[in-house]
This record gives structure tokens, C-alpha cells and sequence, in this order.
């Protein structure tokens, strides 16, 4: 699975627990997108999640 190149943000694992407290693998996924981003002024395509990037950590290409 993809990771977010700033802020490291992955894969969370955790478990699903019923109303009888019965408890199931669950995966929550963020929120990652490849985008074009400018790197020491040059276009690179990046794994960037949607967090830093309505924050402005990224400059787009």
C-alpha cells in the first residue's frame, strides 16, 4: 500500500466490534492520491495524501 511522501500516513489496523462485542480485522486506508509536484523545481510524481495537500505542504506542477 501506498504511503504519503511528507507525512508518512499509511495503512491503520485496528478491529471491528460488534453490538455483541464480537471483534473482526478491520484496514482504514488514507486518503492518498498520485499528483504532480514540483521538487527542487522539477515535476515529479508523488504519493501525497489529501491532507497535505489542502494544507499546502505540496506545491503542485
Amino acid at each position: 500500500m501506498a504511503k504519503c511522501s511528507i507525512c508518512e500516513k499509511g495503512v491503520h489496523y485496528g478491529n471491528n466490534v460488534s453490538h455483541s462485542h464480537r471483534r473482526s480485522n478491520h484496514v482504514w486506508k488514507s486518503n492518498i492520491k498520485k499528483v504532480s509536484c514540483k521538487v527542487n523545481g522539477v515535476p515529479q510524481k508523488l504519493y501525497v495524501c489529501t491532507s497535505c495537500l489542502r494544507s499546502g505542504k505540496v506545491e503542485r506542477a
